[in-house]
């Protein structure tokens, strides 16, 4: 006699269950499956960018005041080969927050034409007499507003110069081709050229050309000793940082409307206007004949 075994309800009902169920998970994998890896795939390319994101927003903020970068001249239209020197590779710093503007101390009635031929003689000079790498500027400027570029590393990036002793981290050196002493005229073009230049080259790091700086001095040579703090002018004349007559008196004179032209140029509201004095009240003058009567009195 057989005797049957039997199945507890709980485990007959899930035994006629599964069969069902399996069925239909089966039947929905491949749907469920392309959905999930959909959003997942979604989901990984959406964290993938925005990391991206934070590294390049991290790396380099978008500046909020960038001007248009002028044309610039490069340096292979002034230096020939029998002038180049052998020179070790350039060194930069993270961002140019300050600018120093210099004259070159040349003769100014050249022809424009002539600006390569004074920028290589230039370079020459600061390379054999002075045993420089290279010439120390990292922009010269002419009387015709023609913008060179100068010490090599890239027009774009912020090279370390060898123009102002003391502070050339974190700076551009921008030299107008000419003497610019008292009374000296500046051309216009030449101004206007600086002030493009700079407004492009503080842009960047968005930098108004009409704040002030903190740079620290690295030369006890310079205005400042050694790790001094010095705040200075954004868009500085050469004497700021160092004891000099450099960049003339007649282009320090140019300095604020410099400044104010770069701000411009970056989109900057325009700097308020000096308030004027209230004049005060005039005192009532005598006239020549009010002079008082008792005087005129004739005496018995």
């Amino acid at each position: 006699m057989r005797v049957a075994r039997r199945t507890p309800r709980g485990r007959e009902r899930r035994a006629r269950r599964t069969p069902r169920a399996l069925l239909v998970v089966l039947g929905c994998l491949p749907g469920t499956l392309a959905v999930l890896a959909l959003a997942l795939c979604t989901r990984g390319i959406e964290d993938a960018v925005a990391r991206r994101s934070d590294r390049v927003g991290a790396a380099r903020p978008v500046a909020a005041h960038r001007a248009a970068r002028p044309p610039v001249v490069p340096r292979s239209a002034w230096l020939d080969r029998a002038t180049a020197r052998t020179q070790p590779p350039p060194r930069y710093d993270d961002e140019v927050v300050a600018v120093f503007l210099h004259h070159t101390d040349s003769p100014n009635g050249y022809r424009c034409a002539d600006a390569p031929r004074i920028i290589r003689h230039l370079y020459a000079g600061q390379t054999g007499d002075r045993s420089w790498d290279d010439i120390g500027y990292n922009f010269l400027v002419d009387r015709c507003g023609t913008i060179y570029e100068g010490r090599a590393g890239g027009i774009d990036r912020a090279v370390t110069g060898a123009h102002t002793k003391g502070f050339n981290h974190r700076t551009a050196g921008i030299a107008a081709l000419g003497t610019f002493t008292s009374g000296v005229p500046v051309p216009r073009a030449m101004t206007d050229a600086i002030a493009a230049l700079a407004a492009w080259k503080l842009g960047l790091a968005d930098v108004d050309p009409r704040g002030r700086a903190r740079l620290v001095s690295t030369s006890g040579l310079s205005r400042y000793k050694a790790g001094a703090t010095a705040t200075l002018p954004v868009l500085a004349g050469h004497n700021e940082g160092f004891s000099t007559t450099c960049p003339g008196a007649a282009l320090t004179a140019r300095l604020p409307e410099i400044r104010e032209r770069a701000a411009l140029l970056q989109g900057r509201e325009p700097a308020p206007e000096p308030r004027k004095r209230a004049e005060a009240p005039r005192k009532p003058t005598t006239a020549v004949h009010g002079t008082p009567a008792a005087v005129h009195r004739k005496t018995a």
